[in-house]
């Protein structure tokens, strides 16, 4: 421009190369009060008497991890209705392996049930992933009734209330009824499609667990993962479904199953397919979580993936034990 003297670039260069020998020292002390903080705001979660073990990973990386009370971080731990998020996880493996071909597949045939002639005939995989399978809940106040029937899948199903694809139902029969549908489908057990298809790729032992009297793994409940491996877990989600340059689960699939497609009418929070959907920190985030104050948390603004277990014989409802682990889980992703 006239009146302005064009600046050498040998200048530019030199002002660039100050401004970047800067920047580096100011983004290591961020990084650096980054860690200090979040390891005060996880020293300080040992006061929660309920939790048992925080696990914080960031990029990839451990950052925490540190078992106030109960069995180490490295051991196996009863993740009870976390294991319906890693029901779903297989669900997408199933998918990717043109075992089952998607969400709008019928479930009776799968099972080789006769129809009942009425709208169960409908339900679909995606209805049971989605907690909208119009069958009463056989959680809760249920749960001892429906575990003690003789056949778990028949008993689950018995039980029409609304249609396929209506509200949502928070209930681990709809689970039970999928991880059945899944292993007849694969041709191996539940059990074995957690061990193979998550467990290895992983490096992750995810142990034998209930049964039904049919001999069928409980879907949806009582599966066991040490809170190291579920962070690990966790870091496979945020990675896009890939570990090692491996990839255990479809991208597709993930995304998919971080649509909202119901409303959970205790917590308000949306659901997809066996995630929670919600906001941490001001990011979106996504979360399984189990009797007791288990939980598994991805914030994908923040690369964090965060494992807590807790008691798992003590109720976390509401503004308890939950609500403690929310504002938790709602710091680490503001400091982080």
């Amino acid at each position: 421009m006239p009146g302005k003297r064009a600046i050498p670039r040998r200048r530019l260069i030199a002002a660039a190369a100050a401004a970047a020998a800067l920047t580096a020292p100011v983004l290591a002390r961020v990084a650096h009060a980054q860690t200090d903080d979040l390891a005060a705001i996880a020293a300080g979660a040992g006061r929660l008497d309920q939790l048992r073990v925080l696990v914080i990973h960031r990029n990839g990386r451990r950052i925490h991890a540190h078992a106030f009370r109960g069995p180490a971080a490295d051991r196996p731990a009863n993740v009870k209705s976390v294991s319906k998020t890693l029901v779903a996880l297989l669900t997408g493996i199933a998918i990717d392996r043109g075992i089952i071909a998607g969400p709008d597949q019928r479930v009776l045939p799968l099972l080789g049930h006769a129809p009942f002639g009425d709208a169960r005939d409908r339900l679909t995989i995606g209805h049971l992933l989605t907690m909208q399978a119009g069958l009463a809940s056989t959680s809760g106040a249920n749960y001892g009734a429906w575990v003690s029937s003789r056949d778990w899948v028949e008993s689950a199903l018995s039980r029409p209330e609304g249609m396929p694809g209506g509200r949502f139902i928070y209930s681990t029969g709809g689970w039970h009824v999928l991880g059945a549908a899944l292993a007849r489908a694969a041709g191996i057990s539940l059990h074995s499609m957690a061990q193979d298809w998550l467990g290895t790729p992983l490096d992750i032992a995810i142990p034998r667990w209930i049964t039904d009297p049919q001999g069928r793994y409980l879907g949806g409940n009582d599966m066991a993962v040490s809170p190291l491996g579920l962070a690990r877990i966790g870091d496979m989600v945020l990675n896009g479904g890939a570990v090692g340059g491996r990839q255990v689960v479809s991208r597709a699939w993930l995304d998919a199953s971080m649509q909202p497609r119901g409303r959970s009418p205790f917590s308000g929070d949306r659901y997809g397919y066996g995630w929670f959907l919600t906001r941490f920190g001001g990011q979106a985030a996504a979360y399984a979580r189990g009797y007791g104050g288990q939980m598994l948390i991805v914030v994908p603004g923040k690369g964090l993936s965060i494992a807590i277990t807790s008691d798992p014989d003590r109720p976390a409802r509401g503004e308890g034990h939950f609500g403690d682990l929310r504002r938790l889980a709602d710091r680490i992703a503001a400091a982080a």
